[in-house]
């Protein structure tokens, strides 16, 4: 998951930084600090990328076109 990955999913989510902070179980620091481009450990990115993609965002890697999210299609 790139930095700018996590803002668009926040922003697509209505999610503020400490609203994430509080589903991944990290500091909201920690949460400003991977958006500032900063690198972290490996379980503290799979858990703030798990509580994004639990509250609906699917992420999308890099294919020609840039990498991105979206959120995911809601059963009918």
């Amino acid at each position: 998951m790139l930095a700018v990955q996590c803002k668009m999913a926040r922003a697509a989510l209505g999610l503020g930084v400490r609203e994430l902070a509080v589903a991944a179980e990290v500091s909201p620091e920690t949460v400003v600090r991977l958006e500032q481009g900063e690198n972290l450990r490996p379980r503290t990115l799979a858990a703030i990328r798990a509580a994004l993609e639990a509250a609906g965002v699917e992420f999308i890697p890099e294919n020609g076109g840039g990498a991105g999210v979206r959120l995911r299609r809601q059963p009918a």
